[in-house]
């Protein structure tokens, strides 16, 4: 058994692993990564984020030509070639995993192939089919990440039914497919099967969709979601789903069974802490399966940090990238932050579905008094150009000092839009700020200005 000593172990190479060994290389530290998939990146890049925007891109690209084309006088034949989608998709996957790997050679991070167990203080194994390596670590970084979350009376074939992994790779476009949870995953998915010809039922366990979101934003994205042709089933309790014969039946309490060519199981994800030795250095995780942490993502282990989809909070690839580099960062210089109130969260539906800070539920349950602005894409002009007016922009502002607490996207592009709010918050603008910084004509980012000048009563174009 050979033995290697490094600064930094990192176990997991998701956005969150493979972006702080890359900044720990940089700072200097002498830094390996161990990762049990052959192709680098995570659950986002290689089944999950990526693939899913290119599979999104292409479907929206694929309706329009089907349905809005003609309306800009344009006249075309259109016919799905799905093999063709998928290997884009794949394409572009391979590219970005070829990417992390070549950053990796760049800044000197080891890579090593296979199963990160620790095994006690500074000691972890990389067990692989090759054997067993051992490293000794000053520091080890925990970024496993997360995996599908199950449900009781699920039969899941990881075929015809299902998670996320599969639905990017469906062969065929499915007559019918049941989608099992209105999340994100859920609606991003469901969306793209449904734009490529099926027809899509979502169960919902919750009475909305989208949960967490702001409460006036889900309501909007249901009746648009239902006027694109998905079909809500929304407060029942799934009970179980399983292959019977060609096709799948999913029962629910309340309800006759449904029977469907596939099944999406989008409930959640939970996360991958199952086989890292924890009980070896006295850490336990909580009734959610993720693993405490203190000041600077530092666990109960000496030495011993953890980030991304295995601690608290949202699961988004973004929120991993950022706590990643403030761990190593405060590890090789004494100083790490991750404003938590100016990370973003994007629903890549059409329209998408934005927001960043508080909500309206979460000010009032809080007792903060606020004034809201708002403003609706279809009075924008650019948005009328493309054709996309579904949607608003709504700025949350405290009362008192109008600093921005909470902005509320639905509408074209809103993924994009919401880094100036981001920044915005980031920098505790107030919504003047914001109503008086040129924005330029004509662009959607107008109507982001047009929600911060009704904050205080001055929008214009209304």
């Amino acid at each position: 058994m050979s033995e290697h000593t490094y600064d930094l172990v990192v176990i997991g190479a998701g956005p969150g692993g493979y972006t702080a060994a890359i900044r720990a290389a940089q700072l200097g530290l002498k830094t390996a990564c161990i990762e049990k998939e052959s192709a680098l990146g995570g659950t986002c890049l290689r089944v999950g984020c990526i693939p899913s925007k290119a599979l999104l891109e292409s479907s929206e690209r694929f309706h329009e030509a089907q349905h809005a084309f003609a309306e800009h006088g344009i006249k075309a034949s259109v016919e799905l070639d799905l093999p063709t989608m998928l290997a884009r998709k794949d394409g572009i996957v391979k590219g970005l995993t070829d990417g992390v790997a070549y950053l990796f050679r760049k800044n000197k991070v080891t890579r090593y192939a296979g199963t990160g167990r620790i095994d006690g203080p500074g000691q972890v194994s990389v067990v692989s089919t090759d054997g067993e390596t051992r490293l000794t670590a000053k520091n080890i970084l925990i970024a496993t990440g997360s995996n599908v979350a199950t449900l009781p009376g699920i039969e899941l074939d990881w075929d015809r039914i299902g998670g996320s992994t599969q639905a990017l790779d469906y062969q065929d476009v499915p007559g019918h497919l049941v989608v099992i949870g209105a999340g994100v995953i859920g609606l991003e998915l469901g969306s793209v099967w449904s734009r490529l010809g099926a027809r899509v039922t979502v169960l919902e366990y919750l009475d909305r969709v989208l949960a967490g979101v702001d409460a006036e934003i889900a309501k909007e994205a249901r009746k648009v979601f239902e006027k694109q042709g998905i079909e809500f089933r929304l407060g029942v309790r799934v009970t179980g789903a399983r292959v019977d014969g060609e096709q799948c039946v999913v029962e629910y309490e309340g309800g006759e069974p449904i029977t469907c060519d596939r099944v999406l199981l989008a409930v959640g994800r939970r996360p991958n802490t199952d086989g890292l030795g924890l009980e070896n250095i006295g850490i336990e995780t909580d009734r959610r399966g993720c693993i405490p942490v203190g000041a600077h993502f530092a666990t109960e282990a000496d030495g011993v940090y953890a980030i991304g989809d295995v601690i608290a909070g949202p699961m988004l690839a973004h929120k991993a990238e950022e706590e990643g580099v403030a761990c190593v960062e405060h590890i090789a210089t004494g100083y790490g932050h991750v404003n938590y109130d100016a990370i973003p969260n994007v629903v890549y539906t059409h329209p998408e579905i934005a927001s960043v800070g508080r909500t309206e539920e979460q000010l009032r349950e809080d007792g903060v008094e606020f004034r809201k602005g708002k403003f609706p894409f279809k009075a924008n002009g650019r948005a009328r150009a493309l054709n996309s007016t579904d949607g608003f922009v709504k700025i949350l502002a405290d009362a008192k000092t109008d600093r921005v607490l909470g902005v509320h996207i639905i509408g074209p592009r809103a993924g994009d839009l919401i880094a100036e709010a981001a920044v915005a918050v980031e920098f505790g603008a107030s919504a003047e700020d914001i109503a008086r910084s040129c924005h330029a004509h004509p662009t959607l980012a107008e109507v982001v200005k047009e929600a911060a000048l009704a904050v205080d009563g001055r929008t214009r174009n209304m």
